[in-house]
């Protein structure tokens, strides 16, 4: 029977569907920022030496032509999205999923964030600017660095926001991004001291406004009843000498600082003990000249 297997496995090959490298591969990433997530989902093509932006000197178009749609990226559209309501570059945007979009030109760019995640690509043809959830300004920037595979990135990270930065060749477009974390957090908090609270509740609370500079005194009530509750822990002292500093009590800060760092030896947690280290002889430079 050889010689009748043998066509068939050639059919089926011929007739399968390879599953080859993509030219422009699939990337996700994800980002935390504060208690808000970014997951943006897209394809990153590679310059290979082409123009990317604009005319080529010969006045034929680049890849990607000045006041034309693009799916920022290759493949399918972009992907963005947003778990908790977002603000970006001062505009507010609903969370959920949006297709991101741009129009380049020469010395600004168009951003969209569009509502129809249907359209396969920009959508060219189909494409409605009616059904853009947000549309902003922005310039684009020269970087030194050329970057070879399009990038999207995010950096400048805190509590409350990030920027988005979009790099290819050496253009760079920065997108701020910022959420309202405090908001988020007074919910939390309000709920967590209606119900119970425990020692590691106060401390959370204490840290969180210490990192944020906001409350301060009452963050130092909150980490006092973490002691109160929870006993002496290197980390319970560390922030409560970090808010008695932010209180100027530089004295009784570095006092809280050694117990750390007592408490942080025993532990054998090497790197809170050089923290409190660095920070008690800090706080005695302050604490002369503030005498």
């Amino acid at each position: 029977y050889g010689w009748f297997i043998f066509p068939l496995l050639l059919c089926n090959l011929s007739w399968g569907q390879m599953n080859h490298p993509k030219a422009s591969p699939f990337a996700r990433i994800e980002q935390e920022v504060g208690l808000s997530k970014i997951t943006v989902e897209y394809s990153r093509p590679s310059a290979k030496g082409r123009t990317l932006f604009g005319n080529q000197l010969n006045g034929a178009p680049g890849l990607v032509p000045y006041g034309r749609i693009w799916r920022v990226g290759a493949n399918e559209s972009t992907k963005i999205t947003f778990s908790t309501n977002v603000i970006i570059d001062d505009n507010s945007l609903d969370k959920g999923t949006y297709a991101l979009y741009a129009f380049p030109y020469e010395n600004k760019w168009e951003i969209v964030f569009h509502k129809n995640l249907t359209h396969w690509g920009d959508g060219r043809k189909n494409y409605d600017p009616n059904e853009d959830a947000l549309r902003l300004t922005l310039l684009p920037t020269e970087v030194k660095d050329f970057q070879e595979s399009f990038l999207i990135s995010f950096d400048d990270i805190d509590h409350n926001g990030t920027l988005m930065n979009w790099n290819w060749g050496t253009t760079q477009i920065s997108i701020p991004i910022h959420f309202d974390t405090k908001a988020i957090m007074k919910v939390q908090i309000a709920d967590k001291l209606s119900n119970a609270p425990s020692a590691q509740t106060y401390y959370e609370i204490a840290r969180y406004y210490q990192e944020q500079n906001i409350h301060t005194n009452e963050a130092k009530g909150y980490v006092e009843r973490a002691i109160e509750l929870g006993g002496d822990t290197y980390y319970f002292h560390r922030v409560r000498s970090l808010i008695l500093a932010d209180l100027k009590m530089f004295d009784e800060a570095i006092t809280a600082a050694k117990i750390s760092m007592k408490l942080a030896e025993k532990e054998g947690k090497d790197e809170f003990v050089r923290l409190n280290q660095d920070n008690i002889a800090h706080w005695k430079a302050l604490s002369i000249i503030k005498k």
